[in-house]
């Protein structure tokens, strides 16, 4: 009788164990992220190249000039202008130049120049232990998806947002993107209201806003860069991909559980390839729809995010409300 009563308050342990731990990582995938300090003017930043090279200084001149005009102070990575092939200089040097922005209390924001490919290459080697003492933005689009997935699973949020190489500040297209980055980085509230698609999946849901370029979260897969995407809105764009890799990399996030949790998707611009001898035969959007069957999650299709010109800032980690009907989508930032 002992025995069995022994065995049964064993067993009891093991489950309320297990509960609990599940219950704590629910929390830990749920938790609120830390939103680093708003900026204000006199604030210093950082323009720095993590993946690939920029031609001259030139190149970041309509950064310089706009965070100026905001009254930020600029400063530059010691490896802006170094070149190894197609990278901003060796992986040490881009390496060095993010780890010491990261650790300086001074620097409050940390503006890569232009994405391309590299910051995957240094990743592993850079120690956030400083940047958790005094957080602060980290802002891009592309390849900088590979550190907007890192802080996301350190917990901090960041600016999926223009690059000083992409900016053009006398391009009217741009200045919705352009006021889009000031409201995000300066602590404004944050709302966008677009023309629906015809393909949106009608719905409203809330969740963490997290992603970026659908080929680097792709790349993620498997990795401690993975993003797990319970509670989650997922944000994808891309540039130059045949739909059979985009249906590729759908596929494979399904096929990895990216969507069973997932409580929405938001899908921005995708500059396709031009089309090749033997068509796909699906859309984008088919692509999309058909790699979310199953769920019941609002999905919204053409926010203006990517690589183009109008490519408005996210607050990627925050928790956002989205919202589709026939008329309108609508996402705002809580």
């Amino acid at each position: 009788m002992k025995r069995h009563i022994t065995f049964f308050l064993c067993l009891f342990v093991v489950i309320a164990q297990q509960v609990q731990a599940q219950n704590d990582e629910e929390m830990m995938i749920t938790r609120d992220l830390v939103k680093p300090p708003s900026l204000k003017k006199g604030d210093t930043i950082i323009i720095l190249a993590p993946a690939g090279k920029i031609k001259d200084r030139s190149a970041v001149d309509a950064g310089i000039e706009l965070a100026n005009h905001w009254g930020l102070v600029v400063f530059f990575g010691n490896h802006l202008l170094s070149e190894d092939n197609t990278f901003a200089g060796t992986d040490e040097e881009r390496l060095s130049d993010l780890q010491k922005a990261l650790d300086d209390p001074s620097i409050k924001a940390i503006w890569a120049a232009r994405g391309g490919y590299g910051t995957v290459r240094i990743i592993d080697d850079l120690d956030f232990s400083g940047f958790a003492e005094n957080p602060k933005w980290i802002i891009g689009y592309s390849d900088i998806t590979v550190l907007h997935n890192k802080l996301h699973d350190l917990g901090y949020q960041s600016v999926h947002g223009q690059m000083p190489v992409t900016l053009e500040l006398e391009d009217p297209i741009q200045k919705e993107s352009i006021h889009s980055l000031y409201r995000a980085l300066f602590g404004k509230k944050m709302q966008y209201k677009i023309p629906s698609s015809k393909f949106n999946r009608m719905g409203k849901s809330t969740g963490q806003l997290v992603g970026g370029n659908l080929s680097i979260v792709y790349s993620m897969l498997a990795s401690d860069t993975n993003l797990n995407m319970q509670g989650k809105i997922l944000f994808i764009e891309d540039v130059g991909e045949a739909l059979y890799h985009i249906d590729r990399m759908m596929v494979s996030l399904k096929r990895a559980g990216y969507f069973k949790g997932c409580k929405g998707i938001v899908v921005g611009d995708f500059k396709l390839k031009p089309n090749e001898s033997n068509p796909f035969g699906k859309s984008l959007e088919e692509i999309v729809l058909e790699a979310a069957e199953g769920t019941d999650f609002p999905i919204v299709f053409d926010f203006p995010a990517g690589h183009l010109d109008d490519n408005r800032s996210l607050l990627l980690g925050s928790y956002v409300d989205i919202q589709a009907n026939k008329n309108r989508a609508k996402i705002k930032f809580e």
